[in-house]
């Protein structure tokens, strides 16, 4: 007996038919639009990266644990890309005395991390990295924060829809100078203080206390609030000012919707400075949408020299989840605007000729292959959303004239062949 093979995808994945590729080429184009309209240029590589790089970077750990790691034939290790930022500063140690900076760059490339699907969170997934190479200044941190604010709202996103939280790793790294942290107890603090709004509040009082016992109670009322923050840590302190300095620069740019989160950490260790995160303030969605901040230290694996970089990434599943949960998602249309129905098999030739002539004007024409009787056609015109058809038969030939109908109202136009791209065109 034959065995059957599952029809399911790998567990982690997905299957893209043709309404959920409309979806992801939505995003993909509004990503592509945003990061263009402010000078940015694509670059892409490959998803096989050598090992070496994410052990260099995050570590054994993670290489192991959370990656797809193979051997290939040559018995070289091979990783399939779980995140793209070694590859892009790769690509820039690589050439950097070619290159001429500032650089504006981005990409959506696909990414692979081996971990447990949850919402939000799958196996494969594609994300857009918005990368500004060469500016050390807040001028680059404003841009790139504007940028992602910008996709929001061309996502049709209203400001109550979402807050841009913000925080500086400098601001932090004062903060464990105030308790007196070892740079062991620092760290330790840093990885808990991150968690903090994904546990409950006595586990991270106890977390805190295993670290720092006589601190803890402290602690918690410092960052408790942004404003007991500001006056315990931000007083006479330049980070402070530069982060203030920076949420004007934001508002002038019109980004109204900034709040200051003293607990943002944006788990990476290789933030150096302002980190920030796009956060959905739907109680169906109350999570981080994307984020990023900066990274002057990123070329440090590859003996380059600093180049300071401010960037973020972005990804598909949880863009997704945003649009169904403020439903924007796009009303699904198929590529094809006309589908050309004909009354026997014989008028298939006079359909594909006129189809060529359609196409040649920009209209996107589907034939009928099908012997199916005239309603049957126009009723798989109708399931597949194609919005206008027509008939070809005995009267269509000899007359030149033609019935296009428009799906959604029924409205019938009577007109010769040259005016059929004209109609359809109009109503795009």
């Amino acid at each position: 007996m034959t065995t059957k093979i599952s029809t399911d995808s790998y567990k982690g994945v997905r299957d893209f038919y043709p309404e959920d590729m409309f979806v992801q080429n939505y995003i993909f184009g509004v990503w592509k639009s945003v990061a263009e309209s402010f000078g940015y240029n694509e670059y892409g590589a490959s998803i096989l990266e050598s090992a070496e790089l994410y052990r260099a970077k995050s570590g054994e750990e993670i290489v192991n644990e959370q990656t797809y790691t193979f051997k290939d034939r040559g018995d070289r290790e091979v990783t399939l890309r779980p995140e793209m930022t070694p590859t892009v500063a790769r690509m820039v140690a690589a050439r950097q005395h070619d290159l001429s900076f500032p650089l504006r760059w981005y990409s959506i490339p696909n990414l692979f991390r081996y971990e447990k699907p949850q919402r939000g969170r799958l196996r494969e997934h594609w994300q857009l990295n918005v990368d500004l190479f060469g500016v050390e200044s807040d001028e680059a941190d404003a841009e790139v924060i504007t940028i992602a604010y910008q996709i929001m709202k061309k996502f049709g996103a209203k400001d109550e829809d979402f807050v841009i939280r913000l925080n500086s790793r400098k601001l932090l790294d004062d903060m464990y100078k105030y308790f007196s942290l070892t740079p062991e107890q620092s760290q330790k603090v840093a990885k808990i203080i991150d968690k903090k709004n994904k546990i409950p509040a006595d586990v991270f009082e106890a977390s805190l206390s295993e670290i720092t016992p006589d601190k803890t109670t402290e602690i918690i009322r410092v960052i408790g609030s942004a404003e007991r923050f500001m006056d315990t840590v931000g007083k006479d302190n330049k980070n402070a000012e530069g982060l203030i300095k920076l949420i004007e620069k934001l508002e002038k740019n019109g980004v109204k919707n900034i709040v200051f989160d003293p607990t943002l950490m944006r788990g990476f260790d290789y933030y150096t400075g302002v980190v920030f995160e796009v956060f959905d303030t739907h109680p169906d969605n109350n999570r981080s949408v994307f984020g990023g901040g900066r990274y002057d230290d990123l070329l440090n694996i590859f003996g380059a020299r600093k180049i300071p970089t401010v960037g973020f990434g972005a990804g598909d599943v949880t863009a997704r989840d945003f649009l169904e949960t403020h439903k924007l998602l796009p009303e699904y249309m198929p590529s094809a605007e006309l589908f050309i129905c004909t009354m026997e098999p014989k008028f298939a030739e006079n359909a594909e000729v006129l189809a060529a002539t359609l196409r040649a004007n920009g209209v996107k024409v589907a034939t009928n292959f099908s012997d199916k009787k005239i309603g049957d056609q126009v009723k798989t015109a109708d399931k597949q959303k194609i919005p206008y058809v027509l008939v070809i038969g005995e009267n269509e030939v000899a007359g030149g004239t033609f019935t296009l109908k428009e799906m959604k109202t029924g409205t019938e136009h009577k007109i010769p062949a040259t005016g059929i791209a004209e109609i359809i065109k109009k109503s795009e």
